[in-house]
């Protein structure tokens, strides 16, 4: 009985297991990005963020260790020197997982795997982070005050649907408080 393994084996012997996630790990380390099933996406990210672990420590050491899974000296130069130093800050989850639909011939489930910090477009700017903490959708207060804010507020963002001398007042009246 198999109760409580989780390993998945994607249907393959041992060497034929480990040889997959090697290729795979290496041209995900190469390309940043890659296209696969939904399973062997899962199975490539739990291999492959140990390894993309043990790379933010650039030692001798930490290089023969990472050698030793991916056996490509091009990969661990793209590794150590590309990779390493974007993902030293983050404690963990180098690769998102995308689901992008189905394949044509079998049905399969079909996933995008990349690195998380070079995707440019989901990649969040440095300027525009928020220094504060979640707020919820509901806010007390007086409702003179929201009511006022609000309005102006749309005047601002979308001045031909408000009318401009009811904007005009509300804004007069904020500021002789």
């Amino acid at each position: 009985m198999r109760h409580g393994k989780k390993f998945n084996h994607l249907g393959r012997k041992k060497g034929h297991r480990d040889a997959l996630l090697m290729n795979m790990t290496n041209s995900l380390i190469l390309h940043k990005r890659i296209n696969t099933t939904l399973a062997k996406a899962k199975a490539l990210r739990v291999y492959a963020e140990p390894i993309l672990t043990r790379a933010k420590d650039n030692t001798t050491h930490s290089r023969r260790m990472v050698f030793a899974d991916l056996q490509s000296k091009e990969v661990i130069t793209e590794l150590f020197d590309v990779i390493a130093p974007k993902i030293s800050e983050r404690p963990g989850g180098y690769c998102r997982i995308i689901k992008t639909g189905f394949r044509k011939g079998d049905g399969a489930e079909i996933a995008m795997i990349e690195l998380v910090d070079f995707n440019e477009i989901l990649k969040p700017k440095a300027g525009n982070e928020k220094g504060g903490t979640r707020r919820s959708r509901r806010r007390g207060g007086s409702t003179g005050e929201k009511s006022a804010l609000g309005l102006a507020s749309a005047a601002a963002i979308a001045p031909s649907v408000v009318q401009p001398d009811v904007a005009n007042d509300t804004l007069a009246d904020k500021e002789e408080e």
